[in-house]
């Protein structure tokens, strides 16, 4: 639970993590099977499909935007080019611990790309500025619409729900 009563800062990066620990939570405990399981027909969405997904995301918002960092996609393209940050698409070679590790290791990169950096500071975004607040904001949005498929899938999986 993110806390009650804090600064701003301390906040959004309280709804943050508490959504990465949502997800992580929605994954524990399942087979690699389950995770690659699209288990919402039609949607080919898997549980596994959104870690990368989240990695890839993260990856784009505080290494590439944030940072300025030059690094490359994790996955493979997604079969779907307009696709936004990719990573949906399972591979055989990517296994549940790798596209995990992956995970935790872009939130590593994101918390040490954003410590000591102030919230109204801006880097460049196209042909604007965007703040380190906007991000946070911007993310914690995307983890929330995410968890609640994750929800989805995994209630489909084995009938788990709540948080």
């Amino acid at each position: 639970m993110p806390p009650l009563a804090a600064d701003e800062r301390t906040t959004l990066e309280g709804w943050l993590d508490f959504y990465r620990a949502t997800l992580a939570l929605k994954c524990a405990e399942l087979s690699e099977t389950h995770l690659r399981t699209a288990s919402a027909a039609p949607s080919a969405l898997t549980l596994l499909g959104l870690v990368q997904h989240l990695s890839e995301v993260e990856r784009n918002w505080f290494r590439r935007v944030w940072a300025g960092e030059q690094v490359p996609p994790i996955y493979e393209p997604d079969a779907d080019p307009s696709a936004p940050d990719g990573g949906f698409t399972l591979s055989e070679r990517v296994t549940r611990e790798d596209a995990l590790a992956i995970w935790e290791g872009e939130i590593a990169w994101a918390r040490a790309n954003c410590a000591g950096r102030a919230l109204d500071e801006t880097v460049p975004f196209g042909a604007a500025q965007v703040s380190l607040r906007w991000i946070y904001a911007h993310m914690t949005a995307e983890y929330a619409r995410h968890c609640g498929h994750a929800d989805l899938l995994r209630e489909r999986i084995d009938g788990s729900t709540g948080v």
